[in-house]
């Protein structure tokens, strides 16, 4: 898990404790932090408990946003640390447009993959 930088810090828009996301989700919390630990969701220490917590954007209803998963193999296979890939996600993308994030909720998983793979070349 990784403390989060003030400018990484600032492109999220919301975020979620564990907690909450193992309501949402329907889940124990040790199942949350499994998936963390598996890669299927990043997690940072922030705020001033320094308590572990996800983008919200990451979350849609109570399911992992669909595409998020695969978007984060690429990523982690390009050599991307846990922050580089919330930058990335967090950053607008004019050719998206929005960001990558909003793209993956937007269900234009396939257009986020593509500029991840590209990342690689």
């Amino acid at each position: 898990m990784t403390q989060i930088d003030v400018k990484i810090d600032a492109l999220v828009p919301a975020w979620l404790y564990v907690p909450d996301i193992a309501e949402m989700l329907d889940i124990d919390v040790t199942r949350v932090r499994q998936l963390i630990k598996e890669g299927q969701l990043i997690a940072v220490r922030r705020g001033p408990n320094n308590s572990l917590q996800i983008p919200a954007a990451f979350l849609q209803e109570d399911q992992i946003v669909k595409g998020l998963v695969g978007t984060l193999t690429l990523l982690r296979d390009d050599g991307f640390t846990d922050e580089e890939m919330l930058e990335w996600l967090f950053t607008p993308d004019e050719s998206l447009p929005g960001t990558p994030a909003q793209a993956l909720g937007e269900n234009r998983g396939t257009e986020v993959k593509r500029r991840a793979q590209a990342l690689a070349l």
